[in-house]
């Protein structure tokens, strides 16, 4: 809170750490982490979310699914790290 009121912001916006609803709020509203990555690694079954902001900075949240499945997907190819 202290470093936004410091530095003029209103919250920050973050990414790249997986969120199950494509987006979760943090710190009383202070910080938002978006995901935009849907059922990431075909596994986790999350959301996705897009955070749209206008020329006002009024923003919203566009979640989303992943697609339907389009087949079989090559297990071989997934490295070690994400089982």
């Amino acid at each position: 809170q202290q470093f936004n009121e410091r530095n003029g912001f209103n919250f920050i916006v973050r990414a790249h750490q997986l969120v199950m609803d494509g987006f979760q709020w943090a710190h009383e509203k202070h910080c938002v982490t978006v995901f935009s990555a849907p059922n990431y690694c075909y596994r986790c079954g999350n959301q996705a979310a897009i955070m749209m902001v206008d020329e006002f900075m009024n923003y919203s949240f566009i979640q989303y699914q992943a697609c339907p499945d389009q087949g079989v997907k090559d297990k071989v190819r997934m490295p070690d790290y994400f089982l």
